[in-house]
């Protein structure tokens, strides 16, 4: 035994592989589907998917990964919960929602979204590896969890899905513990940022964009470089300088990095090995936007003069000389655009220079061009640089080239070579950080510890901290120029630069080279071999004590350095330079540059202090300009200035102490100069912002110290305290922001003035008093700003002095502070103009913003009724904005989440809410303060807030919902008010309901409140949404909030406003309005979610549906009597709610229908009223997208037993049933097929359901539908059928002014029947002249006409009319219009719709439409389908076959009898519109063989099968095919088919012959061809072959039964000669001298033809006079030559005067087309007398029925074997017998008259038979000479076949289709609907 255990760790699993099921007990899953697993057994699981719960099985425990997770026990349910990271679960799940959707996007075809959400899904599913791994340090774990949520709303908002609130830190917001306010606010930020994402990433890559997000959130960065590698083959010791340079500016923007490379290739220092790491700090947003900044490193060897000498013992040694360097452009880098990372290493080449460069002609030493390429090259952004650094591997050899530039742009495009020869380069990562030093420690501690290099930006960072102490002072040597007076070359000079005092002692250690490297005591530069002029660009940092600047200075000694060591140990100093740091004014050196002036004399003296001291030292101070001609000046001390040398060094100091400006220094220093203290604090104000904010804790310092200094008198209260509001307004300004933090931070930790508060707010009362009193008072304006800044200093000093003496003063000090507030309020009540209204604004502005601190010191009640007077003090209707901002502002506070203190101010506020809300004034301000105060009042920290709710509910909540219903949905605040209407709401308890109701005095009051109510939630639910549907969490307590309330009114309703007394059906009627809009709203429907959503929707709110549906019911059968008073109005909603597809609530609420019925029926005794409302509503809600099969059954099964149990209902219940349901299945049909592209579902459901309202005789519905059926057609082209349809409609309208009730939308100017039929008309013969059925378009322009001649005598539309008349008669006679081919369309097989399945249908080809192209186009629509090859009807192994097989072939319309062209003379041109058009019969033919086939004569066994198909209406009608209704087949016998070739090829001479005889340029080609044909035996036989056949003694004796048929295929032999008569004479006249010949040949056969046909068939005589040869003139018109038009078929008075009855006058065409009309009698007169139509019907009668065929593609016409209905058939060639008459042809006449004599008899052709015998032909010719004459030669075998007695005739009909009934026309043209699954299900059972 078995059995299945419990499984304990693997509790939930991912499938990573499809699982079908092959037994019953096992579940499908698929990749990606998680699953609960319950139990184990042996490899498999048993348990559950996630996405179907309800379904348990087992699966294999091979296809699932085990994931960690818990169990939460819910009840008896348990619930998993992952134990992944709440960010994994999310990109969890949001793969799993884009998945769907990502194939979506492919199958639709949307290339650009489905390759936009492939880049984020693969993104995604990387940075969930990422997490995952759990290897990522804290500060990267940070921004990834940043740019992953990004990535997901971006895409969720692209995708149109649900966006996720968030906080700051990007934490998912709970609903249960989130206010309305908060949710709403965050999602417009969420919105707002997702936006702006979306477009940025539009502009630029995704990353990119994140990481200049994080750039600019920070106003401080640091850029991390890690040196991997450097390669340089010299043997000599190299130092590298690495520095960030900005070439604009053409200086270096930070310290040098120093690092030293000893020569065997390695770091000096073999511990730096791989740790070579530096952070260039202090980086500024301004920084990281200059426009071009490059990583420039400076490669100097320590060594020998020169390389290339060989002897390096005799060599000078540890000389500094430069080598080359290197520039990488790392702009995209600092400003986020590129991305950094640490990992990822960059190729920087170096740029070497040889000994000599020629530069234009001068020859330049290689130091020299080394700095012009370094910095000049950089600094103009040259492209070889720029195009270097950046990807090329190339560099270390130098070419020799006219220019620099020049040489840069030639390294640039040989970049390639260079690489090849690339000695030294330099390989490097870096990555830029947010935040200061201390803070990228914290945050990157694998990057940056302690043993990192820190190189500080030569300059201040934008924020300078307190205690952040800085005293460097940068010094660059820049270049020099030294004579070489009077030797040959120049100086190979070394600058040594040192520190000392004023003794002219060395400081050690005080020069720093670069960071990263030992302070050392002196600095060396760089030796350049023999020039002239050199320029260093070396840049060292001096740091010193602070105390010792005053007395130290800069020295610098010059020395020639020579190569070889003997002479260099020689050299002495030649001259020496000072400057020192600081002025005698106690100033720090300027900034800039400076030019020294360089002293000579004896070596050992010129390092004298006491004596170079004494000189000047730098050439701005000279007094007295140098001599131009002397070159040496004798100065005191021995000690000679030299003019011709030079030394030109820049300096920088970066100093937190030490001060450029002499006003600020002066400050500094008060206490040693206080005369000059007021002119100090006075020009405090003037002097730079930059400056003063360096040194903002020395000068705050220095301010308080001076306050503090004169406590005992305000002699400077007013000037310290406006330095004060300087400095507090200068860190205001937006260039200083970042120092709020400086002075936040002093405050907290570095003030100490305990009396400050005192002399701050005695100014600032004084101040205030001034302005109150109506007095200018500038400093006041200016002290506004500053006030929030001035009170922290107030508060922390009385703190501090609170702290010092124990609190002593307190009463003293709050008598200040409310003396200050009472002076505000006395300001607030002045009504004065000018500067008064702006001190009240800017205190409305500024005084909120005291109140944190002032709170902390003050009583908090006391300051609330000082703000309660300070809102009302302020004049009515004065600067409300800003009052309302002002309250706004106090919400803010603390002071207003302490409950005493909210209880003061809350009533103001709302009062002001409700009046100004009321007005419709300052509305934003409103919603803002509103909101504000809601958030306060959600959060649990501040007291009770029952009497609050209670305030705002009673003051505002009606207010709020007159606004909701006030505003419309596209007002910019309405969703501001929905959701404070929301939060009022949710923060109601149950006893606020109670007492909300109990407020209203009277009940008109509460009934008044209460549909404001229902109507404002009606329209937020129902109609607007106007709150963000994007947000599953507004969604969600919205839903919960509203649900409450309705529930909560309603039993106010059952309470008060149900009795008969008090029934209210106003009320009522909103509030069912309202509880159907909230069960139907969008965000309800879970079905609609995705398995996550709904997951989510489920798990949080439930389904509510059933709630509120519950709800309704109750409330509908609490109505009693009073229920009649809602049908029909509420049966529209109701039937709403029923159509949800929740089966519970259908159940639950489907039976009020049955009760509504009940209802009427007992009131009106029937409830036609209700059925009518349904069944409109019913039409409008399945279009919309409501209602299937499930609700049809249950709808039919809840109904009918409830019908059948009722006495008096189940008969009309029953019906109603029945109705309902059949159009319900109509409806779920249309619905179906109406987006299909199948153009024959959908135009036949349309016509089903029309067909259907006009069944049932609902014309605003079937109207309704014509017209969708119109659009249809329209949209593919199909005007014929468009005007069909809508001459439906024009049916049944009269020419009448009868009132139109109905509004159509494409006549809304038709306000009359009249009015809208002539609309119609026009518009429908349009569409016939867009179809080319101008014969139709006519007869209605005639309808028109009569219209406006004889009604309403309009003559000028009867002009237009009759002109548009004309126009189709000329488009008859002149345009060519291609006939439409008719093919037969079967669908055989199982799997096809059931409205197609096994039936056969003829579908109108359009112009020029191909067989081919049908099938096409019916394999497009049916992919699966096989075309069958063969034409024959298959049997039942296709038709039950499970498969699709479609049959298409081509058939001939066969053309139906035209009385009004009886006996009359018609072109070609008219009769042939009727070949094509108005059809209900069609035929196919094709041969077949009966017995022995003879090889010789193959006539004689040709049989011809005709099948006869019979539409259901005629063709071209409403749609452009038509089920075949009766199929029946015929075989024609041989001789049959030799008469119809026969007749066919005299029909075809006689028309070639009357083309000839209309256009005397007709080509005669087509005519030679036929003839030919004809008359040579060598080309086709000739008719010898029906000679052998049929006329031998033989046949005849066999076949007794054809005589007479022989007789006339002897009749057509004969009748063939006069023809080719006239077509050789018509060829002989035209034909060319090269055809001469063929003509001739031609006659000769033809001559030995005619002796053979008159001596054996006698002689015919076929006369054409000369006009009908073309003699009539140039105006004659083309024309037929037949004189009669003999009728196709044989109608019997009686079946013509049935049919006749129904059709109008003046139309004869069109009526039975389409479908029968709705019952609504004809208003057309019938203006036509009755002894006409009499006569008429008599002429019908005695017709001679004639035959005709015609061949067209191979394919035969044939007669019906027997009468049918409303389609004719062709005689002539058949016995002449309809019904039980018996018509005689022209044969017996002619024996009755002339038995045995010769007689003259008048024929169709003009001519006379001389025979002895009567001619087998009726007297006037058979017109299907006239059908078809084309150039086209047709094969006799299959040209049409001609049916005669003895025929063998085979008929059956459609099994599904009735027996059409002679006297009335069919119903529905169209076949019922497709299937319900579109339409392909599984066939019914037989």
């Amino acid at each position: 035994m078995f059995s299945w255990g419990r499984s304990v760790d693997a509790r939930y699993g991912v499938a990573v592989w499809n699982f079908q099921p092959t037994q019953e007990c096992h579940i499908p899953l698929q990749i990606g589907d998680t699953v609960h697993i319950l139990q184990v057994f042996e490899g498999w699981y048993k348990g559950y998917s996630l996405k179907n719960r309800c379904v348990k099985g087992i699966f294999p425990a091979s296809i699932i990964h085990i994931k960690h997770a818990t169990i939460e026990l819910r009840g008896n349910q348990e619930n998993i919960i992952s134990t992944e990271m709440p960010l994994v679960q999310e990109i969890t799940t949001t793969l799993r929602e884009w998945s769907n959707i990502w194939k979506q996007l492919y199958v639709a075809g949307q290339v650009n979204k489905f390759r936009q959400v492939t880049s984020r899904m693969c993104n995604l599913i990387e940075k969930r590896s990422q997490l995952l791994s759990g290897t990522m340090p804290h500060d990267e774990l940070k921004d990834l969890k940043q740019e992953v949520t990004i990535k997901i709303d971006a895409g969720n908002k692209m995708l149109e899905l649900d966006l996720v609130v968030r906080d700051e830190n990007g934490n998912i917001l709970d609903p249960d513990h989130t206010s309305v306010i908060s949710l709403f606010q965050a999602h417009k930020r969420a919105t707002q940022h997702i936006t702006e994402r979306i477009r940025e990433e539009s502009r630029q890559n995704q990353n990119e964009y994140g990481r200049f997000a994080r750039l600019s959130s920070s106003p401080t960065h640091t850029l991390f470089i890690w040196v991997r590698n450097f390669v340089c083959k010299i043997g000599e010791e190299t130092e590298l300088f690495m520095s960030l340079y900005d070439p604009n500016e053409q200086k270096i923007i930070c310290e040098n990095y120093l690092f030293r490379w000893a020569s065997t290739g390695l770091p000096k220092e073999i511990d730096m090995l791989n740790n070579l790491k530096v952070v260039f700090t202090d980086l500024g947003n301004k920084d990281l936007n200059r426009e071009r900044i490059y990583l420039v490193c400076q490669i100097v060897r320590v060594g020998r003069m020169d390389l290339k000498e060989s002897n390096v013992k005799k060599m000078t040694q540890g000389l500094r000389r430069p080598l080359g360097v290197s520039a990488m452009d790392i702009t995209d880098i600092l400003k986020g655009k590129a991305e950094s990372d640490e990992d990822k290493h960059h190729f920087i080449p170096f740029q070497q220079l040889m000994r000599w460069v020629r530069v234009g002609d001068a020859r330049v030493a290689h130091g020299e061009a080394w700095n012009r390429m370094r910095w000049h090259a950089v600094s103009r952004g040259a492209p070889g640089f720029h195009s270097v650094t950046k990807s090329s591997r190339a560099t270390c050899v130098t070419y020799r080239v006219r220019t620099l530039m020049h040489w840069l742009h030639m390294l640039t495009h040989w970049r390639r070579t260079l690489a090849s020869r690339s000695l030294t380069c330099l390989w490097v990562s870096m990555k830029l950080l947010s935040g200061d030093l201390k803070q990228i420690r914290k945050d990157h501690p694998h990057l940056v510890d302690r043993s990192t290099v820190v190189a500080r930006k030569m300059g201040f960072p934008e924020i300078i901290m307190p205690g952040d102490v800085r005293n460097d002072i940068y010094v660059t040597l820049i270049q020099g120029e030294f004579d070489k007076q009077n030797k040959t070359t120049q100086k190979n000079v070394e600058v040594t630069m040192c520190v000392c005092d004023e003794n002219g002692d060395i400081i050690s250690n005080a020069i720093c080279q670069g960071a990263g490297d030992k302070a050392v005591t002196q600095h060396q530069s760089v030796v350049y071999y023999q020039l002239k002029q050199h320029r260093w660009m070396e840049t060292v940092k001096v740091a010193i004590p602070i105390e010792d600047v005053q007395r130290t200075h800069l020295r610098f000694t010059f020395k020639h350095r020579s190569s070889s060591d003997s002479k260099d140990k020689g050299e002495r100093i030649f001259a020496m330079a000072y400057e020192k740091l600081m002025k005698p004014d106690g100033t720090t050196l300027k900034d800039g540059e400076h030019n020294l002036i360089l002293y000579k004399g004896d070596s050992r003296k010129l390092e004298d202090a006491s004596i170079y001291l004494n000189n000047l030292s730098s050439k701005s101070m000279s007094d007295q300009k140098t001599s131009q001609a002397s070159s040496f000046r004798n100065t005191g001390g021995g000690h000679h200035m030299c003019s011709r040398d030079s030394l030109q060094i820049s300096t920088l100091v970066c100093s937190t102490k030490l001060t450029q400006n002499v006003d600020l220094l002066g400050l500094l220093k008060w206490r040693s100069n206080i005369r000059a203290l007021n002119e100090n604090l006075r020009m405090l104000m003037k002097v730079d912002g930059g400056e003063v904010v360096k040194f903002l804790q020395d000068t705050l310092d220095a301010l308080f110290s001076i306050m503090m200094e004169f406590s005992d008198n305000n002699t400077y209260d007013k000037l310290v305290f406006d330095a004060l509001v300087f400095l507090i307004g200068l860190i205001a300004d937006r260039k200083f922001q970042h120092f709020n933090a400086v002075l936040e931070a002093y405050i907290r930790q570095h003030f100490s003035a305990t009396l400050a508060y005192k002399k701050l707010l005695s100014v600032l009362t004084e101040y205030v008093d001034t302005a109150s009193r109506g007095l200018d008072c500038e400093p006041l304006k200016r002290a506004f700003k500053a006030l929030e800044y001035i009170f922290k200093f107030t508060v922390r000093s009385r703190c501090l002095y609170s702290q010092l003496y124990e609190g002593k003063e307190k009463k003293e000090y709050e008598d200040s502070v409310r003396i200050l507030l009472e002076k505000f309020n006395v300001l607030m009540k002045s009504s004065l103009e000018g500067n008064t209204l702006l001190m009240q604004g800017a205190s409305l502005k500024y005084l909120p913003m005291i109140l944190q601190d002032v709170a902390t010191t003050f009583d908090p009640v006391l300051l609330s009724h000082l703000l309660h007077d300070f809102i009302r003090s302020l004049p009515p209707d004065r600067l409300m904005k800003q009052k309302l901002q002002s309250m706004t502002a106090i919400v803010g506070t603390q002071l207003f989440k302490m409950e005493e203190c909210r209880d003061i101010l809350l009533s103001v506020m709302t009062s002001t809410l409700m009046e100004l809300i009321q007005k419709g004034e300052e509305e934003e301000a409103c919603v803002e303060l509103l909101s504000s105060i809601l958030e306060v009042l959600y959060h649990q920290n501040v007291g009770i807030t029952y009497r609050d709710i209670q305030d705002i509910m009673d003051k505002l909540l009606p207010t709020v919902n007159r606004m909701v219903i006030m505003l419309g949905r596209d007002h910019s605040l309405i969703s501001n008010y929905v959701a404070c209407m929301t939060a009022i709401l949710s923060q109601m308890e149950v006893s606020h309901y109670v007492n909300y109701i109990n407020t209203f005095q009277t009940r008109r009051d509460l009934m008044v409140m209460l549909v404001e109510t229902f109507i404002s939630c009606h329209q937020v639910v129902g109609v607007w949404n106007v709150l963000p549907g994007d947000i599953l969490a507004i969604e969600g307590v919205q839903r919960r909030v509203f649900l409450r309330a309705i529930n909560q009114y309603a039993e106010t309703l059952n309470n008060m406003f149900l009795n008969s007394s008090s029934f209210e059906l106003q009320l009522w009627n909103n509030y069912f309005h309202l509880a159907v809009a909230f069960l139907t709203q969008e965000s309800l429907q879970l079905e609609n979610f995705s398995n996550a959503k709904r997951a989510a929707i489920l798990c949080k709110y439930g389904d509510m549906r059933g709630v509120i549906g519950a709800a309704i019911r109750e409330m509908w059968y609490n109505l009693g009597q009073h229920k009649i008073r809602f049908i029909p109005g509420l049966v529209g909603p109701i039937l709403e709610m029923t159509l949800i597809p929740e089966v519970e609530l259908r159940k639950s609420t489907i039976p009020i229908f049955f009760d509504m019925m009940q209802c009427e029926y007992q009131y009106k005794g029937d409830f036609r009223t209700f059925e009518d409302e349904i069944i409109k509503n019913l039409d409008h809600e399945v279009e919309g997208g409501r209602g299937d099969e499930q609700y049809q059954m249950l709808f039919q099964k809840i109904l009918l037993e409830l019908c059948r149990k009722s006495q008096y209902l189940a008969k009309q219940g029953e019906a109603f049933v029945a109705l309902v349901t059949g159009l319900l299945e109509r409806l779920l049909d249309y619905r179906t097929v109406m987006n299909d592209e199948n153009q024959s579902y959908s135009m036949n459901c349309t016509v089903n359901l029309l067909n259907f309202y006009k069944d049932i005789d609902r014309e605003e519905m079937y109207i309704r539908y014509l017209y969708k059926l119109r659009d249809l057609h329209i949209g593919y082209e199909n005007f014929t059928e468009a005007a069909y349809t809508l001459l439906l409609h024009a049916k049944l309208l009269k020419w009448t002014d009868d009132q139109f009730t109905l509004h159509i939308q494409d006549f809304q100017g038709s306000q009359t029947q009249r009015q809208l039929k002539e609309n119609l008309y026009n518009k429908i013969i349009d569409y016939l002249d867009k179809g080319k059925m101008w014969e139709e378009a006519i007869d209605l322009c005639k309808e028109l006409a009569e219209q406006y001649e004889t009604e309403v005598f309009d003559y000028g539309l009867l002009s237009k009319t009759l002109q548009r008349q004309a126009k189709f008669y000329e488009n008859i006679m002149q345009v060519l219009r291609p006939k439409p081919d008719y093919f037969a369309i079967g669908y055989y097989g199982l799997n096809f719709p059931s409205f197609i399945r096994n039936k056969i249908f003829i579908h109108r080809g359009k112009e020029y439409e191909r067989r081919e192209d049908v099938e096409q186009f019916l394999l497009n629509q049916f992919p699966n389908a096989d075309i069958m090859k063969t034409t024959a009807q298959p049997g039942d192994e296709v038709n039950n076959a499970p498969g699709q097989s479609i049959q298409c072939f081509a058939v001939q319309p066969i053309l139906a009898e035209q009385a009004q062209f009886h006996n009359k003379n018609v072109p070609e041109q008219i009769v042939d519109f009727y070949k094509a058009n108005n059809v209900l019969n069609f035929s196919y033919s094709r041969p077949i063989r009966k017995g022995p086939k003879d090889p010789e004569n193959e006539f004689a066994s040709m049989w011809i099968e005709r099948t006869m198909f019979t539409t259901a209406y005629k063709l071209p009608g409403i749609l452009r095919w038509f089920e075949v209704l009766q199929v029946s087949q015929t075989c024609i016998s041989p001789l049959e088919n030799a008469i119809e070739t026969m007749q066919t090829s005299n029909d075809k001479i006689l028309t070639m012959v009357n083309q000839h005889h209309n256009d005397a340029n007709l080509s005669i080609n087509p005519l030679s061809m036929l003839l030919n044909g004809i008359v040579d035996p060598a080309v086709m036989g000739g008719f010898a072959k029906y000679e052998k056949a049929f006329f031998t003694e033989g046949y005849m004796c066999s076949h007794p039964e054809d005589l007479d048929n022989i007789t006339k295929l002897k009749d057509l032999i004969a009748w063939q000669i006069p023809l080719l008569t006239e077509g050789i004479r018509i060829h002989g006249k035209k034909v060319t001298e090269a055809l001469k010949p063929f003509h001739d040949r031609m006659e000769e056969c033809f001559a030995q033809l005619k002796a053979k046909v008159e001596s054996q068939y006698g002689v015919r005589d076929l006369s054409f006079s000369e006009e009908r040869r073309g003699g009539s003139g140039a105006g004659s018109r083309p024309r037929s030559m037949i004189r009669s038009y003999r009728p196709l078929s044989v109608i019997s008075s009686s079946s013509l005067s049935s049919t006749s009855s129904d059709k109008e006058s003046t139309r004869t065409t069109m009526d039975s087309v389409e479908p029968p009309l709705p019952r609504k009698q004809s208003t057309r007169n019938l203006d036509r007398p009755l002894e006409a139509v009499a006569k008429d019907l008599e002429d019908k009668k005695v017709a001679k029925k004639e035959h005709r065929t015609s061949g067209l593609q191979g394919l035969a016409r044939s007669p019906m074997p027997a009468p049918i209905p409303e389609c004719t058939v062709e005689p002539s060639r058949m016995p002449l017998v309809s019904g039980n008459s018996v018509e005689r042809s022209p044969e017996h006449f002619a024996k009755e008259n002339t038995a045995g004599q010769t007689v003259t008899v008048n024929n169709g052709f003009g001519g006379q038979i001389k025979s002895s015998r009567p001619p087998p032909l009726p007297r006037k010719i058979n017109p299907s000479l006239l059908e078809n004459f084309s150039h086209d030669l047709v094969d006799p075998l299959t040209s049409p076949p001609f049916q005669a007695p003895g025929k063998e005739q085979l008929q059956f009909k459609v099994s599904s289709s009735p027996n059409p009934d002679s006297s009335k026309p069919l119903k529905s043209p169209p076949p019922p609907p497709p299937p319900k699954n579109k339409r392909m299900s599984q066939p019914p059972p037989s």
